[in-house]
């Protein structure tokens, strides 16, 4: 039997556990990733050199590292500076991303370089080979671009309505042969607005996700976020996703776990709740305990949010499993 042809779309820790699961299923892997990042380390490379964002597609890039043999790669890859004028709070992986991009002048062929220089097994595309920002439509009527503006923290801060990429792009050819070519695709977890909605609200993607054949899910996030999912359910999550595609997904795989409790207070503090499940009894809903126990804190010097709770890949990769059976 063929392996079976997996998407994931979206970015950041999400979207590197995700595909820690498929590879620890040895199924063939390609992720297609947000390039809207304007924070952290990221952000400060962009300002400097104008090219595409590249924090998300090098956390995917270390997934792809083999679990059992490679950690080295991860460690590259993954690796952050602690000190050193101008090199603090940067990341390594994302210094040699943006070098092969100034030796390239294209993201898509600086990833397929990375893939063949790390022995990578899987493709990791930018959605877009345009260069956009995350451009924020706020329930008041309020517009402002900028992903970095979803974590600055107002006291109450404004629902958001819908996000665009600006200026307007184009999905990347080598994003819609996979998705077309996909057996399963994967949506989420991750942030919201930045990460997993920047992939969908390309104006390709309704009639792809119509006429395509493949599984298509929806990993429900964990958490809410104060300044971008606050109050919002699974079933609040699930219609703008379903919006986006432009059809229905065909799983939505929740969280049965409780979460611990010194996460839970630690989430507390900045005012973020576990995802309320309203899914109800529903025959596309697969839910199962899929929380990673340790709980992950932020270095020292790394100015972006991340987050503290995750899923576990191995329980992850089961529900797939079953998914596809």
């Amino acid at each position: 039997m063929n392996k079976p042809k997996a998407v994931v779309m979206g970015g950041g820790t999400g979207t590197f556990t995700v595909v820690s699961a498929l590879k620890y299923l040895n199924w063939d892997i390609t992720t297609i990733i947000a390039v809207s990042d304007s924070g952290g380390s990221t952000g400060r490379i962009r300002d400097e050199f104008g090219f595409q964002p590249v924090g998300d597609l090098r956390q995917s890039l270390a997934a792809l590292a083999d679990i059992d043999g490679q950690e080295w790669i991860q460690n590259i890859l993954l690796y952050r500076f602690e000190k050193g004028t101008g090199l603090k709070g940067h990341n390594l992986g994302n210094l040699i991303l943006t070098a092969l991009q100034d030796m390239t002048g294209s993201t898509t062929k600086s990833l397929e370089i990375a893939e063949k220089v790390f022995n990578l097994t899987g493709t990791v595309i930018p959605v877009t080979e345009n260069t956009v920002d995350l451009e924020i439509h706020y329930s008041n009527g309020n517009v402002v671009a900028g992903e970095h503006i979803l974590d600055e923290n107002p006291e109450e801060p404004v629902a958001i309505d819908h996000v665009a990429l600006t200026p307007q792009c184009s999905l990347n050819p080598k994003a819609v042969q996979a998705l077309t070519e996909a057996d399963i695709i994967i949506i989420g977890p991750g942030d919201f607005y930045a990460s997993i909605m920047a992939t969908l609200v390309l104006p390709e993607i309704p009639d792809l996700f119509r006429n395509s054949t493949a599984k298509k899910v929806y990993i429900a996030n964990l958490m809410t976020r104060f300044t971008q999912t606050n109050g919002m359910t699974t079933s609040d999550h699930l219609k703008k996703i379903e919006a986006a595609l432009g059809t229905d997904v065909t799983h939505i795989v929740i969280n049965s776990d409780e979460i611990p409790a010194d996460a839970l207070q630690l989430y507390a503090s900045v005012k973020e709740y576990p995802v309320e499940d309203d899914m109800g009894e529903n025959n596309k809903v697969l839910r199962a305990p899929l929380i990673n126990t340790k709980v992950h804190h932020k270095k020292k010097h790394d100015r972006a949010y991340r987050s503290l709770l995750r899923h576990d890949y191995k329980k992850l990769a089961a529900v797939l499993k079953q998914i596809m059976e």
